[in-house]
């Protein structure tokens, strides 16, 4: 994560606060706001101060902040039973089910598992594709975010999986498909997409096509660049798993729940997995819910065959009922077609400051889901910070220092920037996130 926020030299933290250790950060270097509420779009500091929240927090905060009618179905929650034991059946744990099913990619239905994060989900997602097919590979794509256990963190394929070392075993690396910076050395998207397949056959080829148990991949690339893959390749991949008994997982971390313009991205793009985890935007992180969808042809397996898989809190009651009010609230409310319209704006805003700002060197996104990657040359689109760059860089801390400094909240990885609104932003409140933009582009280019 590249998300700076040291901010302001002269803030006083008090010395309770230093006792939480910050994810992703060098504790020594750290400053940050106190945060102390949240409404809408926007959370605030201990000093009053407002901030955009332009990312949805960690793209997980969809409904915006504080939405009364997930708020209140939490506290009703609370107040009748806050846990059950997972063995036992459970009414808000079965309607949310129900109405999952009712969203999922597939006719023939499915059968939900629920987890309390992205990377507990992905965990799970992969050790129920191994019992299903009793085999021992999983094959994760390069420049992919699976998540901060040491599971996730193995099947994740940027430089954060070597902070688990040493890894889960069996987990196998391959390049997917990437148009504007192409491992595949082409700058056609068609050749593009006829090179990524051929390069997959051939891992496939060498690795034993029968040993893989599942392909596990982000339909959508996150955080680890914001790539949309070219028409065809995620088809081709599934072709490919159909032919060899692989099971295809999707990812949706990031992607479920409206950001996409569709429920899940599997429905927008078209191409359906055999399972989906989830998390973030289930709950628009209200209460840490994440999960498993299995369908039906593969859930069946486990009829006669023990499902292993399982945790304290899984299908945590509180968590679920948040879960559950939030998917009632994305349907009552349409959010999520509207990212379609937000989509538009994104694609307007982000198109403008392209046209300014020669840093930026390409914009690229679907739904509300948009990056946009920061060059030094766009003819030979040299990024502004090398992908394996140790820590902050110095345009980078700038580029956050600017942002935060205006009050908006953004995040990103190294050189690509994350801009992925909460689904209930106006058009006047993401103008405010491109009037940042705009001003911290200009401190980049000042610096360059």
């Amino acid at each position: 994560m590249d998300l700076q926020i040291h901010a302001s030299a002269t803030r006083t933290v008090p010395p309770a606060y230093r006792k939480v250790l910050v994810p992703w950060s060098v504790q020594g270097q750290l400053n940050p706001p106190v945060i102390t509420n949240a409404k809408g779009s926007y959370f605030y500091d201990q000093d009053g101060k407002r901030y955009l929240d332009l990312t949805s927090g960690y793209v997980a905060v969809s409904l915006g902040h504080g939405h009364p009618k997930v708020v209140k179905a939490i506290q009703e929650q609370a107040e009748r039973m806050c846990w059950v034991a997972s063995s036992y059946f459970n009414d808000v744990r079965a309607e949310y089910a129900e109405l999952l099913n009712t969203i999922s990619p597939w006719q023939e239905g499915l059968r939900a598992h629920f987890a309390c994060g992205g990377a507990e989900s992905n965990d799970d997602a992969v050790k129920i594709a191994r019992l299903v097919t009793n085999r021992p590979k999983i094959l994760t794509a390069y420049r992919s975010y699976h998540g901060g256990t040491i599971g996730a963190s193995s099947m994740t394929g940027v430089d954060r999986w070597r902070d688990a070392m040493p890894g889960m075993p069996g987990v196998v690396k391959f390049f997917t498909s990437y148009p504007y910076r192409s491992p595949f050395f082409t700058r056609n998207p068609g050749e593009e997409v006829d090179r990524a397949i051929e390069h997959l056959k051939q891992v496939l080829s060498h690795e034993g096509a029968h040993n893989v148990a599942a392909i596990l991949m982000e339909p959508v690339v996150g955080s680890s660049g914001l790539v949309v893959y070219p028409e065809g390749y995620l088809k081709r991949v599934r072709e490919l798993c159909d032919q060899h008994g692989i099971l295809l997982i999707f990812d949706e971390i990031m992607t479920g729940f409206g950001r996409t313009g569709a429920a899940f991205a599997a429905t927008r793009l078209g191409v359906v997995p055999d399972l989906l985890s989830f998390a973030k935007g289930a709950s628009s992180s209200y209460t840490p819910l994440g999960g498993v969808l299995v369908r039906e042809s593969v859930a069946r397996h486990f009829d006669d065959h023990l499902f292993d898989v399982g945790h304290t809190h899984a299908g945590h009651v509180l968590t679920v009922a948040g879960g559950l009010a939030a998917l009632k609230v994305y349907l009552e409310e349409g959010l999520f077609e509207r990212a379609l319209e937000i989509e538009k704006w994104l694609q307007e805003g982000l198109g403008e400051l392209q046209r300014r700002h020669p840093v930026v060197g390409d914009v690229r996104g679907i739904g509300a889901h948009f990056g946009i990657e920061l060059v030094r040359d766009r003819e030979s689109r040299e990024p502004l910070v090398e992908w394996h760059h140790p820590g902050g860089s110095v345009p980078m801390k700038a580029f956050y220092g600017e942002m935060l400094r205006r009050g908006v909240h953004a995040y990103g990885r190294y050189n690509v920037v994350i801009v992925t609104p909460p689904l209930t932003i106006s058009k006047d409140e993401l103008q405010e996130g491109f009037d940042a933009l705009d001003a911290s582009l200009t401190v980049v280019e000042k610096g360059l």
